[in-house]
């Protein structure tokens, strides 16, 4: 039982030795489609320990093995029973990393002795192994001297993912909390930041600001507004202050409005109309006291972020799972999508190239319409799309406004400023994400 699984890697073996030494290596690895999360990090491949919380509130505890300790070339962690939650019972897992020199590049070799079958085990792999060789050719390709990033955000769904990219790149992240701060962490007051909260810091992601699902209420649309414009000034002008290099804010493709036809919508495009709209200009309006003071500014306009850990996807799973999916409303209106991967490499570059700056479409470069959207997720679970599902749905679940500008928002957006600078997106077309996020390898 237990699993073998090797592959080539462009990288010698001490990079790669290096970079699964860095802070956040394990959240890069975690596949997205198993239950759990990152609870603590080893602080060694040698004797060090890490965990994982899992589902029911189980702990798993795997432990780096100094016997099976070589620098640059193995390293090999086991799974400790005492430490580990019960209910996980006898479960053996002792896991061997070897890195082999060949040429200019690595193999790189996993073994993995337990009594969990290859069948279960192989996309598990296929996915780490395919999640270094792209990390690591996007950090050479984005070769930069390391940098100090302040962050906001840092433990959302899209902040978890980047902080990690950019920690086992080299570079340091420091993230701005509102809660009592931990090691690596700055007490950040929306309304109130304290002028020393940038020092030392070389540029700016500011990720923060509160979910846009649910029902828009009064207190909902309150709630999104002022979570954004006024804390993103305030942030604005500290970076300013402070001297950062860049200034990189989120945005949202919500910016066109909820209704565009079959209008192709690029960065140059007019903002439409709509809460969401109205929200998104003035929250850019409000970098605007970063670029006027100097610090190159970039806003991420984002699509739907293709992930099972948030967004659409996470709902839409289970039901396309037990075959329940379909069609949303007729399946007519556009939704332009990206990568979790893709998403992460947009901000990365904004942080480092210097010809990224303004509005920057996050989007992969061929948006879909709804039904083709929910044909290709069925055909990747092996499910059928055959059930439609009426507007009523959503219409319960978010109200008519919701309705409108999140199920039903029809948004033709395409990446012209990032294909004008040559990016090179990891997962271009629908499938091919959605069987990496998933695990569902052709």
């Amino acid at each position: 039982m237990g699993i073998q699984h090797w592959s080539t890697i462009d990288a010698s073996p001490d990079e790669v030795f290096a970079w699964h030494e860095r802070p956040g290596a394990l959240q890069r690895l975690m596949p997205p489609w198993l239950p759990g999360s990152v609870r603590r990090e080893a602080t060694s491949l040698e004797d060090g320990r890490a965990e994982l919380a899992l589902p029911g509130g189980q702990v798993w505890v795997a432990q780096h093995d100094p016997a099976g300790f070589e620098p640059g070339r193995a390293f090999v962690d086991e799974r400790v029973p005492g430490r580990s939650s019960a209910a996980l019972g006898r479960l053996r897992w002792r896991h061997e990393h070897r890195l082999e020199p060949q040429g200019g590049a690595t193999v790189m070799r996993d073994r993995v002795d337990t009594q969990v079958g290859s069948r279960l085990l192989r996309p598990m792999f296929v996915y780490r192994h395919r999640q270094l060789a792209d990390d690591l050719a996007r950090h050479h390709e984005l070769a930069a001297a390391p940098m100090t990033i302040a962050m906001t955000g840092a433990s959302g769904l899209i902040g978890t993912a980047l902080a990690a990219f950019l920690t086992t790149g080299g570079h340091e992240v420091v993230r701005l909390v509102r809660h009592e701060p931990a090691p690596g962490e700055r007490r950040w007051d929306p309304d109130a930041p304290a002028a020393d909260l940038l020092d030392g810091v070389d540029a700016v992601v500011h990720l923060a600001g509160a979910s846009i699902f649910g029902r828009f209420g009064d207190e909902h649309r309150e709630r999104i507004r002022d979570s954004r414009i006024g804390p993103t000034r305030r942030l604005a002008e500290l970076a300013v202050a402070s001297g950062a290099r860049a200034f990189i804010s989120a945005s949202a493709i919500g910016i066109y409005g909820d209704d565009r036809g079959d209008e192709v919508l690029s960065e140059a495009s007019e903002p439409g109309d709509g809460f969401l709209a109205d929200v998104t200009v003035d929250w850019e309006a409000d970098t605007a006291a970063a670029s006027e003071g100097g610090v190159r500014t970039a806003l991420i306009r984002t699509g739907l972020v293709q992930t099972p850990r948030g967004g659409v996807l996470q709902v839409l799973r289970p039901l396309y799972a037990a075959g329940l999916g379909g069609p949303l409303a007729g399946g007519r209106h556009w939704q332009s999508w990206i990568d979790l991967d893709d998403l992460v490499d947009i901000y990365a570059r904004a942080l480092i190239d210097e010809r990224m700056s303004g509005a920057i479409n996050a989007v992969a470069p061929e948006p879909v319409r709804q039904r083709d959207y929910a044909a290709t997720l069925a055909a990747v679970l092996h499910r059928p799309a055959l059930l439609p599902t009426p507007a009523l749905g959503p219409r319960v679940l978010l109200g008519g406004q919701g309705m409108r500008e999140l199920a039903l928002a029809n948004q033709r957006v395409v990446p012209s400023r990032l294909a004008e600078l040559g990016h090179r997106f990891r997962r271009p077309a629908l499938e091919d994400a959605l069987r990496h996020q998933l695990g569902r390898f052709a």
